[in-house]
C-alpha cells in the first residue's frame, strides 16, 4: 500500500480528544455506545415454527438449569399455554457435559422426532455447514448423522423425508439418505468434487440467485430432484491472505466475471434408494442459460423448472417427465429489460393451477396459471404492485399479500379474492404505519407479526387474522425503545422531490437536535441506488440508523434519496427504466435530486455536501464524486465496484445486457472511468478478502488515481469479506475511520444562511 500518490489516514488519538471515549450521557450517542455496548439491544425470539396447522407453535428459549443454553418449548396459540417439548438436558451428546449449541431446528412430518443444527461455519456469505443431530421424542434417542465421526462434519441442508423415516443431506458436494432405524447410508451420487458440485451450488448461483439448498424430495419420498453444477469452465479468483502465517497462500474462489463462461447447470432426479440419475433434457447450451428455480409439481411425477437465458429477459416455465426427462414449455415470459425469478409458487385446485408473479401489464401482479394449458388469470387488478405473497388461503379465497400502493416507503398486509374480483383489502392497522412483516399459520387464522418505522425499533405480536387482534406480545423491547425515546434526537422526516416532470424521488432527512432553519449545515447523503435495494425505508434501521443519528447530534444533516431503478413499489417503468444504464440513470438522479434539495432547502450549504454507500453504494458515490465534482465535496466509498467487467456476470449482465452489446454502457457506467474528474476529497475502504466485490476494484481505481495524480485516503482491512466484520472491534473501527475523516473534510459548525 505503499503508493507516493496516497494519503492514508489511520486512528490516532483523535476520538478522546472529541470525548467518544468517554462515559456518554443517555441522551447522547457514541460509537461505544453503538458498536460496543448491548444499549441497542434487541430481545430474542424464534426462530418459531407453526405446528398442527396453527394450533401452536415452537421456538427456542434459554434454559433455566443451563443458562447459556437453549431449549425447544411450545405455546399454544389462542391461550399462551407454555410447555417445555425438549429441555436442555435432553440435547447433552454422550460423553459432553453441555448441550449443544442450537443453531437451527426443524420438525419432521410426523413431529416425532426433531432435527438439530449445530457446529456451523459459513460457505461464502451464510452459515450452511455443520452437524445434524437427531433427536427421537419416542424412542428417547439423540444420534449425529454422517456415520463415523470423521464423516458426520460438514453436512449440509438436511432434511426429513415425508415419511419422516430418513434424512437426506449433502456431503462435500454429493447427496446421502440415511435411514433413520439403522444408521444405513446411500450414496446417491458419486461424482462430486469441487468441480462438479450436487444439491448445492457455486458461488454466482448462491449469490444472486439466493439458491443454496440444491434438492427436494418427491411428495411420496421415492426420488430426489437435484441441481449438478458442472463449475470447470469458470476461472478462479485468486485472493490472498497475508496475516495468518508466516507465508502468504491464496484462495481460490469460482467466480464468473461479466462475459466470461457460466457453469453448466442441469436437473436430476435419482431414486432414495440409490442408482442412476435421470437428467431433464432442457434444451440449449447449459453455460448460457439458467435454471435458478425448481421444484416438484404437486406430485412425485413431475418437476416445475424456470429457464432463463443468459440475458435474463427470457423465462420459459417448463413441466419436465421425472421418470424420462422429457419436458414441455408451459408459457414463456419476456421483458425487453430483465426477469426476476418467481419464488411466489402455490399450487391450487388440487394440483391443476398455480400462482405466478408477472409485471406484464405495467405492475407487478399476480396470476392463477392452468397446468394444462399454461393460460392466465389475473388475480390482483390494479395500478399497484405486489412486494411478496405471504399466505394463500384457498378454502376461504383469499391470497393475502404485502404492498403500499400509497407510499412506496413502507409496508402492509393486504388480502385480494382468489376470483381476481373486487377491491384489495388492508389488513394492517392504517394507524401504524411503517413496516410490517408476518409469519402467517397454515391454517390462516393467526400471525406472528412485527412492525418498526424509522424512529421506533420493532416490535413483535401473535395477532389473530383478519381482524388483526393482538392476542398477546411476543418480543416488547420495551428496554430498547425506552433508551431511543431517551436520545436527543429529531424524528426521520420523509419528503419528495420533483427532479423532472412526472419523477419525484422520495427522500429522507435527520436533523441536529438543536436545528436552526436560519442556519446553514453541511449534508451526508447515504446512497445505494441500485436495482437490489432501497434506503428511503420507513422501517427501523439498526446500527446505521443509530450512527446517522450520532452525526446528526454532531451537527450533521443526514439525507438519503432512492433514484429510479431501485426496487419501490412504483411499477415496472420505475424500476426497469435503468437497464443498460446502471451507474449512469441512478448518479443523474441523484445529482438532480440533490439541486432540488439545495433549491428546496435554504438550510443546507452547498459547500458542504458529502456522499457515502457500501456496495453498490460505494460506486454509486464514487459516480457522484467524479461525474459532479461541482455538487459533492467528500465521498467516503465502502467496497464499491469500480469496473462493472469485474463483477460476476448473472448480476450486472441482468441489469446491464451483455457485455458485446453494451460496451459504451459498461464503461460509462463504470466509475473508474470518470476518476480522473476528482476534484473533492475520496476515502477509499475495502476488505482484502472480499470474495464479493474483489478488492481488485480497487486497486484498479488506484492505480487510475495514481495515474491522474489524484489524492485520496484508503483504508484497508485485512482478509475482511464484504460486510467488514470479521475480527475484534471491525466494526466499530470502521464507522470510527468513516467519523474522524467526515470531520476532518466536512467540518460542522453552523453558519447563518444569509451569508
Amino acid at each position: 500500500m505503499t503508493k507516493s500518490t496516497i494519503t492514508a489516514f489511520f486512528l490516532l488519538g483523535f476520538f478522546t480528544t472529541l470525548g467518544w471515549a468517554q462515559k456518554t450521557p443517555s441522551g447522547q450517542l457514541s460509537l461505544e455506545r453503538i458498536f460496543s455496548s448491548n444499549d441497542f439491544s434487541s430481545e430474542r425470539f424464534g426462530p418459531a415454527r407453526w405446528i398442527e396447522d396453527g394450533k401452536g407453535y415452537t421456538t427456542l428459549e434459554y434454559s433455566k438449569r443451563y443458562p447459556n443454553s437453549l431449549e425447544l418449548v411450545r405455546y399454544e396459540t389462542s391461550n399462551g399455554e407454555r410447555s417445555v417439548l425438549v429441555p436442555a438436558e435432553d440435547l447433552i451428546p454422550s460423553g459432553q457435559r453441555a448441550p449443544l449449541r442450537i443453531s437451527d431446528y426443524q420438525w419432521s412430518p410426523d413431529r416425532k422426532k426433531l432435527l438439530i443444527f449445530t457446529n456451523t461455519a459459513r460457505v461464502w456469505r451464510l452459515h450452511t455447514r455443520g452437524d445434524y443431530w437427531v433427536l427421537d421424542l419416542e424412542k428417547n434417542t439423540f444420534t449425529q448423522l454422517g456415520g463415523t465421526e470423521a464423516q458426520a462434519s460438514g453436512l449440509m441442508f438436511a432434511k426429513f423425508a415425508p415419511q419422516s423415516d430418513r434424512v437426506a443431506y449433502v456431503r462435500e458436494n454429493n447427496l446421502y439418505v440415511e435411514h433413520l432405524a439403522n444408521g444405513t447410508i446411500t450414496a446417491l451420487t458419486h461424482d462430486g468434487n469441487r468441480k462438479i458440485i450436487n444439491g448445492t451450488f457455486d458461488w454466482a448461483y448462491e449469490e444472486e440467485f439466493h439458491i443454496r439448498d440444491g434438492f427436494q424430495w418427491s411428495p411420496d419420498g421415492a426420488f430426489i430432484a437435484y441441481w449438478q453444477l458442472d463449475a470447470s469452465g469458470i476461472r478462479d479468483f485468486l485472493m490472498i491472505n497475508n496475516t495468518d502465517s508466516i507465508y502468504s497462500y491464496t484462495i481460490p474462489v469460482q467466480y464468473p466475471k461479466v462475459g466470461q463462461p457460466n457453469s453448466a447447470c442441469r436437473i436430476g432426479v435419482v431414486s432414495t434408494q440409490g442408482g442412476a440419475t435421470q437428467w431433464m433434457k432442457v434444451p440449449g447450451d447449459p453455460r448460457n442459460n439458467y435454471i435458478p428455480r425448481m421444484q416438484w409439481a404437486a406430485n412425485s411425477q413431475e418437476l416445475l423448472l424456470q429457464h432463463l437465458n443468459r440475458k435474463q429477459n427470457t423465462n420459459e416455465v417448463m413441466l419436465a417427465q421425472a421418470a424420462s426427462g422429457s419436458v414441455h414449455t408451459l408459457f414463456t415470459e419476456k421483458d425487453s429489460a430483465w426477469l426476476d425469478v418467481v419464488d411466489d409458487i402455490h399450487w391450487v385446485h388440487n394440483g391443476k393451477a398455480f400462482t405466478w408473479v408477472s409485471e406484464q401489464d405495467g405492475w407487478r401482479h399476480f396470476y392463477q396459471v392452468d397446468r394444462k394449458e399454461g393460460s392466465r388469470k389475473l388475480l390482483t387488478p390494479g395500478a399497484y404492485d405486489i412486494i411478496s405473497l405471504e399466505h394463500l388461503d384457498e378454502k376461504k379465497g383469499w391470497v393475502y399479500f404485502i404492498a403500499s400502493p400509497e407510499n412506496p416507503t413502507q409496508r402492509y398486509l393486504y388480502r385480494a379474492k382468489l376470483n381476481g374480483k373486487g377491491k384489495p383489502e388492508l389488513i394492517s392497522p392504517a394507524n401504524q404505519a411503517g413496516t410490517h412483516t408476518y409469519q402467517i399459520s397454515p391454517n390462516g387464522q393467526w400471525a406472528i407479526h412485527t412492525h418498526s418505522n424509522a424512529n421506533t425499533p420493532p416490535v413483535t405480536d401473535l395477532v389473530s387474522l383478519p381482524d388483526h387482534k393482538v392476542v398477546r406480545s411476543l418480543v416488547s423491547n420495551k428496554a430498547l425503545i425506552e433508551t431511543v425515546k431517551a436520545l436527543d434526537c429529531q424524528p426521520v422526516e420523509f419528503f419528495r422531490v420533483e427532479i423532472e416532470k412526472g419523477v419525484e424521488l422520495d427522500g429522507y432527512m435527520l436533523k441536529p437536535q438543536d436545528f436552526d432553519p436560519d442556519k446553514k449545515y453541511p449534508v451526508l447523503f447515504y446512497v445505494y441506488g441500485e436495482p437490489w435495494n432501497q434506503t428511503v425505508l420507513d422501517k427501523w434501521g439498526w446500527s446505521r440508523y443509530l450512527w446517522h443519528q450520532l452525526l446528526a447530534q454532531q451537527g450533521y444533516l443526514v439525507m438519503s434519496l432512492d433514484n429510479r431503478g431501485t426496487p419501490a413499489p412504483r411499477g415496472r417503468t420505475w424500476r426497469k427504466s435503468v437497464y443498460g444504464q446502471i451507474g449512469i440513470l441512478a448518479s443523474s438522479d441523484q445529482a438532480n435530486g440533490l439541486r432540488k434539495v439545495i433549491q428546496k432547502y435554504k438550510f443546507v450549504d452547498k459547500n458542504r455536501i458529502g456522499i457515502w454507500g457500501w456496495s453498490g453504494g460505494g460506486a454509486m458515490t464514487l459516480n457522484a464524486i467524479f461525474r459532479y465534482p461541482e455538487l459533492y465535496q467528500v465521498g467516503m466509498s465502502v467496497a464499491p465496484v469500480t469496473n462493472q467487467l469485474l463483477y460476476d456476470n448473472i448480476y450486472q449482465e441482468r441489469y446491464m445486457g451483455l457485455p458485446w452489446e453494451n460496451q459504451e454502457g459498461y464503461r460509462k457506467g463504470s466509475p473508474v472511468t470518470y476518476a480522473k474528474n476528482l476534484q473533492g476529497k475520496l476515502l477509499l475502504v475495502h476488505g482484502t478478502g472480499d470474495d464479493n466485490v474483489h478488492y481488485q476494484n480497487s486497486e484498479v481505481l488506484i492505480n487510475e488515481l495514481i495515474k491522474h495524480n489524484k489524492l485520496f485516503s484508503l483504508m484497508v482491512y485485512p482478509n475482511r469479506s464484504h460486510g467488514i466484520y470479521e475480527g475484534e472491534n471491525t466494526s466499530r473501527h470502521l464507522f470510527e475511520t468513516l467519523t474522524h475523516y467526515l470531520h476532518n473534510h466536512l467540518p460542522v459548525g453552523n453558519q447563518e444562511t444569509s451569508q
